[in-house]
């Protein structure tokens, strides 16, 4: 199979680019790195069948050859991280959307129709009250905070340009919807909070918990999403379908920590930072964020393999491996 990865030097990206080539696929990736990272994908660097192009798809010229390549598309390439989005807005309505309109136009142009995985986001949901959220459920987000809900936004674009385009043109493309994905060479630098707690617990540092913790949220390791991605990908029942991908299993923030610090065997302490300080701006955060697996689990029989514990002790002990290499 040939496979064709934007932002495939990213998080998710270089876990789709691993899980593929563990199986002799061909993987072309594609990364500007703006949030990715050459590390996450220098040991495949020698393998004969990886291929990767420093690029930004909004002006790469050999995207249409690319995508006439592929027997699949993994649709990755985003600007994340609530840091990220609140310093460089822009950036995000640019690439978000203007990105994914390139892309499958140019997959619409090429007259092949290759299997495509379109990335979305639970924090479409916004601040629905439902207790857990299902793909038919409301979109809710407020009129005030405009760009902390930029991402959302562009990501809510997303998903309406690739139902056209399926629609319209009969493309077999899947809208998946990922809640909070964690794993090893995620990063903390743009407010993922998995790696930040990681890092403070194994120095024995505060844990900084922003607000006060009672915010809830459900966290899949990559290693299972990347195999949700590849099953739906390859279900025929599920394109021009959204669908969401993650883990059900829901904890607080706060007890996200404690956990973390009690895997971790850590004397850490908890320290509790307003939003206003966090991000320099009013800043209010949805309560709670759990996914209905129900349509996942019908269209491919996926379970997560991944308890949190055990994804956590597995971050512990990567932590403290590059911790003992650099000193």
């Amino acid at each position: 199979m040939h496979v064709f990865i934007t932002g495939g030097a990213g998080f998710i990206g270089s876990h789709l680019a691993a899980y593929h080539l563990s199986r002799g696929d061909h993987v072309y990736v594609v990364d500007n790195l703006s949030t990715g990272s050459l590390s996450n994908i220098e040991a495949f660097r020698g393998n004969p069948h990886f291929r990767f192009v420093e690029a930004d798809i909004l002006h790469w010229g050999d995207l249409g050859r690319a995508v006439a390549w592929a027997d699949r598309i993994y649709h990755m390439a985003a600007v994340v991280g609530v840091k990220k989005v609140l310093e460089d807005p822009v950036a995000v309505m640019a690439t978000n959307m203007s990105g994914t309109e390139k892309l499958l136009r140019a997959i619409h142009s090429g007259g092949w129709n290759p299997q495509v995985i379109i990335a979305s986001t639970s924090e479409v949901y916004g601040f629905n009250p439902k207790s857990s959220f299902a793909e038919t459920d409301d979109i809710v987000l407020r009129s005030g905070g405009r760009l902390r809900w930029a991402y959302a936004v562009t990501k809510l674009a997303d998903e309406f340009l690739a139902f056209a385009y399926a629609r319209n043109y009969g493309l077999n493309i899947v809208v998946v919807r990922l809640f909070n994905t964690i794993g090893p060479n995620q990063v903390g630098h743009y407010g993922m909070v998995v790696p930040s707690f990681i890092q403070q617990a194994v120095r024995n540092a505060p844990l900084t918990v922003y607000g006060d913790g009672e915010q809830t949220r459900s966290f899949c390791d990559v290693r299972d999403t990347v195999v949700a991605l590849d099953r739906l990908a390859a279900c025929p029942a599920a394109w021009g379908e959204v669908v969401n991908v993650g883990n059900d299993q829901e904890i607080s923030i706060r007890g996200l920590a404690e956990l973390t610090i009690q895997r971790a065997h850590s004397a850490s302490t908890l320290q509790f930072i307003p939003y206003q300080e966090a991000y320099g701006e009013e800043f209010e955060d949805v309560t709670h964020r759990r996914p209905v697996l129900d349509k996942l689990r019908t269209l491919t029989g996926f379970a997560p393999e991944w308890k949190l514990d055990d994804t956590l002790d597995d971050l512990v002990a990567i932590e403290r491996t590059k911790r003992l290499c650099v000193a």
